[in-house]
């Protein structure tokens, strides 16, 4: 099977879907008023300096305030000295004071009661190169691993900008195989779009957008699409359209790869997308083989524990083993990707007692997260059988943005949230109608959903009646629980 792009757009959110060979692996979501910070540019303002952490709390106009810590704030220079050194990292005080402002863009979103990360270290993407405002260097993506190919890039990008180049670039990932006509849109486009945000700073006051990242379906065709990537269908007309026209301007070569879905069932029929993202958000994934990995998320960690489960293939008990560790190296990979995990991670192995398989075991988890787009660091399989790793977290993961704390165990559970289960309502009426010929129909939920429906979504509600041509009434049932709807046709 191909590896395909789902892109699907409610009057609630937009969704993006990466499936590689029939299977779901990413899952990226933004809700209406809700699209994520990462990569915005701001103008900020210092409201407090603590030099006991070597950070300052940035203003930049959100509900909380931003944090920025001194080593991000310096310049790009080598970790190390001309000694080979590690460089000191100056006092927060002698970098900024109370009242500064400062041009800051945002590396992580808030998560939790934390706010957003931020650093003044700039850099402004695009479909091949990253551009790095305040430096002279070039660079290529560590993941294009041919040397031949890193030298071909580095002296296309060379010619195109000179020996002695404006800014500082970085050739992508996406960029390996690429041809000087592709690089140099690129570059032509970064080179009109850093005078403009510079000359919105120079006018920006305290806290104001200065440069907004693209919305998720743009950013996602601009990071995800690559030549295994087959075909991307949108089910949005305009949404189509504009990405037509977006791949036109950066990659005019794949821009017929795009296609307008029109389909009789839901986008995220296809390849069991839905079914896929239901299961992302139980505690146990199981295995082929009969085993299972349990997935449990903490403030502080993630861990995942692997199982055997009625898994019993193999003549000895070490073979069984090895067998399920196997399978789940490359099942926590993907599971990984998919639930959006990020932050420290610990994995319980079963325990082996040959090394030859501890390495094999090692060895595939770290070639299945080699396609992961996060960055990974994954330590040796210690004594006890457990792996430590780490994976770069951005944004909140899969189960934090679509459920929230329920009400009724204290907290200690997890439900859907509001806005998830009025987002499924929508797709359930769209069904519907998709499937039989109805007049009116009447969907009954829970009192707060009714509620969230009628006040927050009463204009998309009257949008998709006058679409569909029909009527819809919603009836607040108190016995049903938050994540309970039925959509009857009347």
């Amino acid at each position: 099977m191909s590896d395909e792009i789902l892109i699907n757009v409610s009057p609630t959110e937009r969704r993006v879907a990466v499936v590689e060979s029939g299977l779901l692996q990413e899952l990226y979501l933004e809700r209406s008023g809700e699209s994520s910070y990462v990569g915005n540019i701001y103008m900020g303002r210092i409201e407090r300096v603590l030099p006991g952490m070597q950070a300052a709390f940035v203003n930049i106009g959100l509900e909380r305030t931003a944090f920025l810590h001194a080593a991000d704030i310096l310049p790009r220079q080598p970790e190390l000295d001309e000694n080979g050194e590690s460089r000191p990292v100056p006092s927060i005080t002698e970098l900024v004071s109370q009242g500064q402002k400062l041009l800051v863009q945002v590396v992580k979103d808030p998560l939790g009661t934390k706010g957003a990360r931020l650093t003044t270290q700039l850099s402004i993407p695009s479909r091949y190169l990253v551009l790095l405002p305040g430096i002279k260097s070039l660079g290529v993506s560590v993941r294009i691993e041919l040397d031949a190919e890193r030298e071909r890039l580095r002296g296309m990008l060379r010619e195109l900008t000179g020996e002695e180049p404006e800014h500082g670039f970085i050739i992508r990932t996406n960029a390996e195989g690429i041809e000087t006509d592709a690089l140099a849109r690129d570059l032509k486009y970064l080179r009109r779009l850093w005078p403009r945000i510079e000359a919105d700073a120079e006018q920006a006051t305290a806290g104001q957008l200065v440069y907004e990242d693209l919305s998720l379906p743009y950013r996602s065709l601009r990071d995800l699409m690559h030549a295994g990537i087959e075909k991307v269908r949108i089910d949005e007309q305009e949404t189509f359209q504009r990405a037509v026209r977006f791949a036109g301007e950066f990659f005019p070569e794949w821009a017929e790869r795009i296609e307008f879905y029109d389909g009789d069932g839901p986008l995220f029929d296809l390849y069991g997308v839905e079914t896929e993202i239901e299961r992302a958000l139980d505690r146990s994934t199981p295995l082929k083989s009969g085993g299972h990995l349990t997935i449990d998320q903490t403030e502080a960690m993630t861990t995942v524990d692997v199982n055997t489960g009625s898994y019993l293939g193999y003549r000895n008990l070490e073979e069984t083993i090895f067998k399920t560790n196997l399978e789940a190296a490359q099942a926590i990979a993907r599971q990984l990707r998919l639930r959006n995990l990020g932050g420290i991670i610990i994995i319980d192995f079963i325990d082996m007692t040959e090394d030859d398989h501890k390495r094999q075991v090692l060895r595939t988890l770290q070639r299945a997260l080699a396609r992961d787009h996060a960055r990974t660091t994954v330590s040796e399989i210690s004594p006890l059988g457990l792996v430590e790793m780490t994976r770069k977290r951005t944004t909140e993961s899969l189960e934090h943005r679509l459920c929230e704390s329920c009400p009724a165990c204290d907290g200690r559970g997890r439900v859907k949230s509001v806005d998830t289960v009025c987002s499924e309502i929508f797709r359930e009426i769209m069904r519907a109608v998709r499937q039989f010929e109805t007049g009116q129909m009447r969907v009954m939920a829970c009192p707060q959903v009714v509620d969230r429906m009628l006040e927050e979504h009463h204009r998309s509600i009257a949008e998709l009646t006058e679409q569909l041509g029909t009527s819809i009434h919603f009836q607040p049932e108190d016995q049903y629980d938050q994540e309970q709807f039925d959509v009857v046709l009347l």
